[in-house]
This record gives structure tokens, sequence and C-alpha cells, in this order.
């Protein structure tokens, strides 16, 4: 499979776009993000290229949203 390198013009676009990709996963799979990184995370699941790649958007996601949190908490 041939990757994409995709560049966004604000945080906010990437979490827009990370967050599309998790609700995906979420129907393809019929298991929310947080219960399948839980599993993930202890070992419950294989590495198969398409649980890694759910698990790094989810933690390309955590990232985000912990920078636009910080962003807002300076504004205020």
């Amino acid at each position: 499979m041939r990757k994409q390198q995709v560049i966004y013009t604000s945080p906010l676009d990437a979490l827009i776009a990370v967050t599309k990709r998790l609700s995906l996963y979420e129907n393809q799979y019929r298991m929310d993000t947080e219960e399948f990184f839980n599993r993930y995370s202890k070992g419950q699941l294989s590495d198969e290229e398409h649980w890694v790649e759910w698990a790094n958007d989810y933690r390309h996601f955590l990232g985000l949203r912990l920078e636009l949190e910080k962003r807002l908490q300076d504004v205020a």
C-alpha cells in the first residue's frame, strides 16, 4: 500500500481529518476507538496493519487535541 503525505494548514483541520478516519474504523469494526485502543494497548489485538494504523491515528488525535487545548488556554 502506498502512503500519502497530507499537509494541513492548521491543527484543527488535521483534527477533523483524523476524527473522520477514526469514525470510519469504528463503523468498520463496530467498536469505539477508546475500547479498541484499550484492547490494543493490552496486547489483546495483533499488530496487523489496520490495527497499527488505527492506533497511530488515535495517538495523533490525542496529540492534536492536547495541542488545541493548550492553545485555547493560552488565549483565555
